[in-house]
């Protein structure tokens, strides 16, 4: 029989478990299509060199293999591959990106950089720095870490665009280091922007971000790929704002959570979505759970870049065109880009595929206070909710094409006002800021800046400003506030007890014209929507399908390749059914597969007492405080008391040397500290497990060498004989911004806390064991004394995690790799 081995998805090594489903009010079409993964053998360096394994990337392929776009970019940018492997999602790679952009926060990775033992970057040509978020902020202190950030930029010769020039990831795209068909990172979690313009763009840590300084390199695994088939073509009055407010709010049961996502559509459906709409739309991705989010190399991105590289030639001079800018934007370069353009290959394989009809989408709203909650804008404005400040700010939505839509709102309000603009409200206040200045510019060449100024707004420098809660502006306890940018969650944008919506520019402006939630009127509905189509699958309905012979090919393989999954899987649903009969056997499971190897230092086993954590999106400030996180002197003996104390005070009492602590899903979510990781080894606590990980705190993890294991069934068992419900789970609360959240500039949107409806107990002493025999790539569970004993088959450690684990971090990787390099 064939066998393939899963490997581990999304950061960690997760266990076989049933796809989820879309909530079940979605139409049904298709069921989501599973992408089966290839098994991780043996790493290129330690071919060539066994005792001198580097971060490279995995496993040795068969013959060539369909690719999705995302693949292959990565596999571009994948160095030490074995011939001929192409890689898939779950692999191990180490990447060597295109670019790595780093803004406010370079200092304290330069800070890592220097404690590394580095004293000059590996590639200059390879980092960006940009001064963005705080570019308001005149105290001394700030003024001198940018002063910091600009000596050592120059000192290593490396690209720098000062306070007020523009955000970082608006930078990236209009001076085109975020190229189509590269992968580029940064030390941000909206780098998925890039995807707009057909460039692999994810955030990755501080520690990342020093290791690519001081090396070059990263390690990253690729994610579940997850296709989003856009249809037909937005009504009037419908923007790309709208189009991912809709996703984020419909989609709202985590279905994209830790994956990268692919846009795809037919040739008019993308002619008709225009560069600054996708960059909004991959550029909130981050905010529906993604990693990435990639649209397609087309013609509409060439008709931008040809567009990018004109200007480029004829203002290469002008100050506010940075000098280089036509090296990078050039017709030479995009007749190559365009000569070799990829695209997916016919028959790629994505771990899902949800639809959304663009023609019966209407005018959408988050919030208030979560992207998860999403409303026509038509049922809002019959609530007649008052607003006291909007905001036309950010990364997302305020180049000049917003700001155009923006002050188009206030012209044609001018027409029936004497050619007068009519001004804001007292009542409200109207803060905006151009994403750069080529963007300002812009805008104020249309005359659309100065319309707005007419009308009362409140301009800002180019930066992020109130969309990170800094600067002037913010929202005061009470207030309502709407803003383009986003997130919307408690605190982002000042104080946890006021309200954040988010919108289009048009809605922004048309709602501090009129001082509540309202829109212009520009929204045209077609005839025959009573509501959003949307759902799991292409949206074609069987009996309506009609598909090429090619395409008939394609099936066929695909269904070939779940028949041999589903053997491989070894019967995982009938032993499912035997699971109340029986749990002392694992039917799914098999000896005969082959052993992982093991590196020197690395345990083959580690075993211990459960401790159960039970609740959902336990984020980082419920495992590290975060007033701890900004004191340097922290010693590890209160690392250790704090650990989980904002979660559960009794757990520091309760928690023993050597446990093994086991939480529910998207544990780690939240803001990017990495203290979350070192908190708990702080503990003495060598592993957990989960039933998901937040990706960052995965990244950290492994970073900082705490090792992690995704179990979904140990969790449903322990719910199943601890909490008697596995079901019925209460939110605490709304989501907050963590305290000082705001300095660490790089986090994704934490997620409300699920904890059980019964049994009020947040932390127990189970009395169960739990092993990880990492050789055999399999858990065991042995339920207390006497109880049933199962195994379950797991996704392989590969041995360049193993290494960095190993060696204490990549921190310790990357100084081994520096002081290897002098010698």
């Amino acid at each position: 029989m064939i066998t393939r081995n899963a490997l581990p998805l999304a950061l960690r090594w997760r266990a076989l478990r049933p796809i989820p489903k879309v909530a079940a009010a979605f139409p049904r079409p298709r069921p989501y299509i599973v992408t089966a993964n290839r098994r991780q053998d043996v790493f290129h360096s330690q071919l060539e060199d066994p005792s001198s394994a580097t971060i490279l990337s995995s496993l040795k392929t068969s013959p060539q293999v369909p690719q999705t776009l995302t693949e292959k970019i990565v596999q571009r940018y994948s160095v030490g591959l074995p011939k001929d492997k192409f890689v898939r999602s779950g692999d191990y790679v180490t990447l060597a990106p295109h670019k790595c952009m780093t803004h406010d926060n370079s200092w304290p990775v330069a800070l890592k950089f220097m404690k590394l033992g580095a004293t000059e970057i590996k590639d200059p040509d390879q980092i960006v720095m940009t001064l963005d978020h705080d570019v308001q902020n005149k105290s001394e202190s700030n003024l001198k870490k940018y002063r910091q950030i600009e000596e050592f930029a120059k000192k290593n010769k490396v690209d720098f665009y000062g306070a007020g020039r523009g955000i970082g990831h608006q930078i990236m795209i209009e001076e085109g280091y975020a190229w189509p068909s590269t992968l580029a990172v940064a030390s941000d979690s909206h780098s998925n922007m890039y995807g707009g313009i057909g460039c692999v763009g994810t955030p990755v840590v501080r520690t990342d971000a020093a290791s690519i300084w001081s090396t070059g390199r990263t390690w990253w695994q690729i994610p579940p790929i997850a296709r989003v088939e856009l249809k037909n073509t937005l009504p009037k009055g419908v923007t790309g704002k709208d189009v991912i407010i809709s996703l984020a709010g419909l989609f709202n049961d985590d279905e994209v959570l830790n994956h990268a996502i692919e846009f795809t559509g037919t040739e008019e459906t993308m002619r008709s979505l225009p560069v600054d709409d996708r960059l909004a739309i991959a550029n909130m991705t981050t905010e529906w759970g993604a990693l990435s989010g990639l649209f397609p190399i087309d013609s509409v991105l060439h008709g931008w870049l040809r567009s990018k590289a004109t200007m480029a030639s004829l203002y290469k001079a002008s100050e506010l065109v940075d000098n280089s800018t036509h090296r990078r934007f050039n017709h030479a370069k995009i007749d190559k880009l365009y000569e070799d353009r990829l695209t997916a290959d016919k028959g790629a394989k994505y771990a899902k595929t949800l639809f959304l009809d663009l023609a019966t989408l209407s005018p959408y709203v988050s919030g208030p206070n979560s992207v998860k909650v999403a409303t026509p804008l038509k049922e809002l404005e019959a609530q007649d909710i008052k607003i006291d400040k909007a905001y036309l700010v950010s990364c997302t939505n305020s180049r000049a094409s917003d700001l155009a839509a923006a002050a188009k709102v206030f012209k044609d309000a001018a027409k029936e006002n004497g050619g007068i603009v009519p001004r804001i409200p007292t009542s409200v206040s109207f803060y905006i800021a151009a994403a750069s200045l080529p963007e300002q510019q812009a805008a104020e060449e249309q005359g659309d800046w100065q319309a707005l100024l007419d009308a009362g707004a409140h301009p800002l420098p180019a930066g992020c400003g109130p969309c990170i809660g800094l600067g002037t502006g913010l929202l005061e306890p009470g207030e309502v506030g709407i803003s383009a940018s986003n997130r919307n969650f408690k605190g982002r944008m000042g104080s946890t007890e006021a309200k954040a919506y988010l919108a289009s520019p048009e809605v922004v402006a048309a709602s501090a014209l009129s001082g509540k939630i309202n829109g212009p009127g520009w929204y045209e509905k077609p005839e025959g929507v009573t509501g959003v189509l949307r759902g799991e699958g292409d949206g074609i309905p069987e009996e309506s399908r009609m598909i090429s012979v090619e395409e008939a090919l394609e099936k066929i393989i695909g269904q070939a390749d779940e028949m041999v999954e589903e053997a491989e899987q070894g019967g995982l649903a009938a032993q499912h059914q035997k699971e109340d009969q029986s749990l002392t056997e694992d039917q799914s499971l098999t000896e005969e597969q082959s052993l992982t190897e093991i590196l020197p230092g690395f345990p083959e086993k580690v075993e211990g007492e459960i401790i159960f954590c039970d609740a959902d999106n336990i984020n980082t400030d419920g495992i590290y405080p975060g007033k701890y996180t900004y004191q340097d002197d922290v010693t590890v003996d209160k690392m250790a008391e704090v650990c989980m104390s904002n979660f559960d005070p009794s757990f520091a009492s309760m928690a023993r040397q050597g446990d093994i602590l086991v939480s529910g899903f998207n544990f780690g979510c939240g803001s990017s500290r990495e203290q979350a990781a070192t908190a708990i080894l702080a503990k003495k606590i060598p592993i957990v497990v989960a039933g998901s990980f937040g990706n960052i705190f995965s990244r950290n993890s492994i970073n900082n060498a705490l090792m992690g294991v995704e179990v979904p069934r140990l969790v449903q068992r322990l719910r199943e004989v601890f909490s008697h419900s596995t079901s019925s789970m209460v939110k605490d609360g709304a989501v907050t911004e963590p305290e000082n959240n705001r300095q660490s500039l790089d986090s994704p949107p934490p997620a409300p806390l699920n904890v059980p409806q019964e049994g009020k107990t947040l932390t127990r002493r189970t009395g169960w064991r739990f092993l990880w025999d990492v050789r055999r790539s399999k858990v065991e569970v042995q339920e207390g004394e006497g109880g049933p004993k199962w195994s379950q088959k797991v996704g392989e450690l590969p041995p360049n995690v193993q290494e960095i684990i190993a060696r204490g971090g990549l921190e310790s990787w990357v100084k081994s790799q520096i002081v290897g390099s002098k010698s």
